[in-house]
């Protein structure tokens, strides 16, 4: 299918203005989306809303992007503005700070800043699977958190290193039993031999392995090459990138709370679009401006379809088993300091299926798959560097 995306950039003002984020703006002209949707905005028929995405642009929110491009925010009346983020932008100090209207977000991350007094809800669960890994090469023989034991083993911090904390803690692996290091947000340390396992998202840092030379070999690594520690199946996986609302907004603007609907339900049929779609999906995130090569970027949009597709209970549904085990490790795993990520329960607006649950109804009467049940991934072949 042929589109062509049209981008505006703006600078984005308010709170985050000093941070010279980027706003994004695309308007879909291939079919399925509306045939001029900037001339509606201009005529004041959309709701501007504002989404600040928790990094650059790239696949892992390639639902967004496509929903954008495709029209499906503008059939539901939204002129959607997409916030790029950064390593200074914290999406939900945005949020709560009036600049965003929604944002994207961690749970573990997330709860530590609503026991802070952040007034926010997760309102759609996207991502029901963790991305988050630690890497090691197969002669290290570390194919399970109880492997760790005597190893060096990267972490980013930031709030990236519960699942890791939370996997040795129920493997008996204590800190003194690791050598730990501040890993950088890429594989360079790993690859370099400092670090034995190293923390890695499936759709990102993982790829970066594959798509470098072995030196001993003359040919790009494999996953042969590689042992990974999956956090799914260790049993320590935590809720990761959601769709964030203003608690306070949600209870007293009946006009926000039916936007959010709206903006559920146009996102989860982008989610449905790259699941069904993944290469036009990946060329869309890369028209955004993305600085990811083209192999790297469908890569990303077929592992992040991975986390999402086939889902439990329809896209989007916080399911109380899983937002249950990432409260209690958020409450029970010390990190090196000996601080946990919250001191006691959450309150319960800190979730809510309420819109969800709306918006999936409103799908399903569509013709939407929001579960995905066939969903079947499709084999990538990385290019050295991603290109």
């Amino acid at each position: 299918m042929e589109h062509s995306t049209r981008l505006t950039r703006s600078r984005v003002i308010g709170g985050i203005g000093a941070l010279a984020a980027t706003a994004i703006v695309l308007t879909g002209c291939s079919s399925g989306g509306s045939s001029d949707s900037t001339d509606s905005a201009s005529d004041g028929d959309l709701t501007p809303v504002s989404l600040q995405l928790q990094w650059f642009s790239q696949a892992q929110f390639a639902g967004y992007y496509a929903a954008l491009d495709q029209g499906f925010y503008e059939k539901e009346g939204l002129d959607v503005t997409i916030l790029e983020g950064a390593t200074d932008i914290v999406p939900i100090d945005v949020l709560t700070g009036g600049d965003a209207d929604f944002a994207i977000s961690w749970v573990p991350k997330v709860l530590g800043s609503i026991e802070q007094g952040a007034a926010v809800t997760d309102i759609a669960q996207i991502f029901e699977r963790s991305g988050t890994t630690q890497v090691s090469m197969k002669d290290k023989n570390i194919t399970m958190a109880a492997d760790l034991s005597g190893k060096t083993v990267g972490s980013w911090g930031y709030g990236n290193e519960w699942e890791l904390f939370a996997g040795m803690n129920k493997a008996d692996v204590k800190l003194d039993d690791i050598s730990l290091v501040a890993q950088a947000f890429d594989m360079n340390g790993f690859l370099a031999g400092d670090i034995d396992a190293a923390q890695a998202m499936t759709y990102n840092e993982y790829a970066q392995v594959l798509e470098t030379e072995n030196p001993a070999t003359g040919e790009l690594f494999t996953p042969d090459e590689l042992n990974v520690i999956d956090w799914n199946t260790e049993g320590t996986a935590m809720l990761q990138d959601a769709i964030w609302a203003d608690s306070d907004r949600l209870a007293d603007d009946a006009d926000y709370a039916d936007t959010a609907v709206k903006f559920i339900k146009a996102s989860i049929e982008g989610w449905a679009y790259a699941r069904d779609n993944p290469e036009e999906a990946a060329n869309i995130v890369t028209a955004s401006g993305s600085q990811l090569g083209e192999s790297h970027q469908l890569w990303m949009t077929n592992e992040v379809n991975k986390l999402i597709w086939p889902s439990t209970s329809g896209v989007g549904t916080i399911n109380q088993d899983q937002w249950d085990q990432t409260v209690k490790i958020a409450m029970d795993t010390p990190n090196e300091t000996g601080a946990t990520v919250i001191s006691e329960e959450p309150p319960a607006t800190a979730f809510s299926n309420e819109y969800v649950e709306k918006a999936l109804a409103e799908l399903k009467d569509e013709g939407v798959d929001v579960m995905g049940e066939g969903y079947t991934p499709i084999d990538v072949t990385l290019k050295e560097g991603g290109e």
